[in-house]
């Protein structure tokens, strides 16, 4: 139990907490021991929140009444193993961690046993928190659901993998889903100022520089835990270069590059610089100059800006300005994002530069971002009219006798699977949002829309 605070039983089998001492990292020190000290994560904080009646129950009614299962939903250091740990510590429950990366189904079925025979013989109550539950088998899964059920234990699940598809049906419809948010800069950098100064933390050993703080922050893309860790290397690389006693030490930005071995990008304080490279970033491939735009990803990547930043980017751009004329482009930007979520850097840079290559030299279209624009104006405008009798469901009870989907044709019944029908309101008749250009893949849409839509006017 390393990561955690100390927690031995006293008097009656009480959990009691003993802080880290301070040769246990930074991150360790800095663990919230209240909600109030949770950075981030406010919707799921507020009063009388399923979360805060779990780890605060105002009275055994109100624990009774809590959640008994949790499955905690974020990316990395944003403060699913913070919340497992305080829902243990602040009730005074009995907190154990298995991870499931090297627990099996023999390790869960002790916990869940002696949990059990404490909860028996002297109402102890246990958390069972397991790291990683995504990599939990079928089977490993299927072995909570008794305890779970029972209540033999509080499990609290943590997992940066969709619960949807990585966690059975049983567990998840057992547990209390929450889904954590990725810390915001003012987030992480509240961290890093009271990390700075909290007697638990650096205690004021050492002074942050502007420019250190926004590099820290911006390097650590949401993630508390990196932020804390990077912070501490400086500290430490500033306070052994210092010889002199009394003497104030600051932690300013070229330490802040030796201690995480790179080399930074100066963006300025302020942050105009960051906004400014994403810009020219983005416009570069819009304007299809593949050697810009690889220059702009090298000083993003160089001053540690966060990969999966880089990538949504590069997903928004594929549909919004390649679009149709390449569809493949969309494809390769989302396997970029997984893949950097999956091997991390400095391989990552591979897998973008891939990216904004195939981006950045394929033809544009913003086609489908202005026929979806066009088409939510006339809806936000009150353009909407009813859907057509033919078009409406016709699957329950008294359908048909409303005429609901009377004269509809089957379009495989036909030729070329087109049937001469009206698919738009009235009011909407004749009304075109999407308008396809003669570049890339577009081409050959434009040629079958026009012979889609001439059939489609034949209707009678």
């Amino acid at each position: 139990m390393d990561l955690f605070d100390a927690i031995t039983t006293g008097e009656h089998g009480t959990p009691v907490v003993t802080r880290p001492g301070a040769g246990a990292p930074l991150a360790v020190r800095m663990r919230p021991a209240t909600l109030d000290e949770v950075a981030g994560q406010e919707h799921l904080l507020a009063p009388g929140s399923p979360l805060r009646r779990l780890v605060e129950p105002a009275d055994e009614a109100a624990r009774r009444a809590a959640p008994g299962s949790v499955i905690l939903w974020g990316p990395p250091g944003t403060g699913k193993t913070t919340l497992a740990y305080l829902v243990a510590t602040v009730s005074g429950r009995r907190f154990v961690e298995l991870s499931a990366v090297t627990a099996g189904v023999r390790d869960v079925r002790a916990v869940v046993e002696d949990a059990r025979r404490r909860l028996a013989t002297s109402g102890e109550e246990t958390v069972l928190f397991i790291d990683e539950v995504h990599r939990f088998s079928k089977s490993q899964q299927d072995a909570l659901l008794p305890s779970v059920e029972n209540r033999w234990v509080t499990l609290v699940a943590a997992t940066t993998e969709n619960p949807s598809f990585s966690v059975n049906s049983p567990l998840l419809s057992r547990s209390l889903l929450l889904t954590l948010r990725p810390l915001t800069s003012d987030d992480v950098r509240g961290l890093v100022r009271r990390a700075v100064t909290d007697e638990r933390g650096l205690g004021g050993a050492v002074t942050l520089a502007d420019d250190a703080e926004e590099q820290l922050v911006r390097m650590a893309g949401g993630d508390a835990r990196k932020a804390l860790t990077v912070l501490e290397a400086a500290a430490g690389t500033a306070l052994s270069d210092t010889v002199a006693a009394g003497v104030d030490v600051t932690v300013d930005l070229p330490t802040v590059e030796r201690a995480v071995d790179v080399a930074a990008v100066r963006y300025d304080r302020d942050g105009d610089q960051h906004y400014d490279v994403i810009s020219a970033f983005i416009k570069s491939i819009r304007g299809s100059d593949v050697d810009a735009a690889l220059h702009y990803l090298a000083r993003m990547v160089a001053a540690g800006e966060d990969p999966r930043y880089i990538a949504r980017r590069l997903m928004v751009h594929a549909a919004e300005d390649v679009g149709m004329a390449d569809p493949s482009a969309l494809q390769t930007a989302v396997a970029a994002a997984q893949a950097v979520q999956l091997i991390g850097m400095p391989e990552g840079r591979i897998v973008l530069a891939e990216a904004v290559v195939h981006l950045a030299t394929a033809p544009k279209s913003n086609a489908v971002v202005t026929g979806i624009d066009a088409a939510l104006a006339d809806v936000r405008a009150g353009r909407i009219g009813t859907v057509p009798l033919h078009l409406r469901d016709a699957h329950y009870a008294g359908a048909k006798g409303l005429g609901h989907g009377q004269g509809y044709v089957y379009p495989h019944d036909v030729e070329h699977a087109v049937a001469p029908q009206q698919y738009l309101p009235d009011e909407l008749v004749g009304r075109r949002y999407y308008a396809p250009t003669d570049r890339g893949y577009e081409r050959q849409v434009t040629e079958r829309l026009q012979r889609v839509r001439e059939i489609l006017a034949r209707r009678s």
